[in-house]
């Protein structure tokens, strides 16, 4: 592998790791902030990101279940309560 062709493996994957970080951080900031959600859209929501985040990195779906579901219903449980009778899923 040539070293421009790693470069520019380095860019496509910081550029899909920046994708992430803000698709994360604006899902999380709305589960916080607003305050007309319902718990079944916040659970749509965070649904539609995890389809996001799967379609940008495929092979990955054990690394968002184990890093990034767990913030998700954390943020559910703290905004809904500890009484949710089940997960997102």
């Amino acid at each position: 592998m040539s070293t421009s062709d790693r470069e520019d493996l380095i860019r496509e994957e910081n550029r899909r790791l920046r994708r992430l970080r803000f698709l994360v951080d604006l899902t999380l900031s709305v589960l916080y902030q607003d305050p007309r959600l319902t718990l079944g859209e916040a659970r749509r929501m965070v649904r539609r990101t995890e389809r996001a985040v799967l379609g940008m990195f495929p092979d990955k779906e054990f690394t968002f279940h184990l890093l990034l579901m767990p913030r998700f219903e954390r943020v559910l449980r703290e905004r809904w309560g500890e009484g949710m009778e089940r997960t997102i899923h």
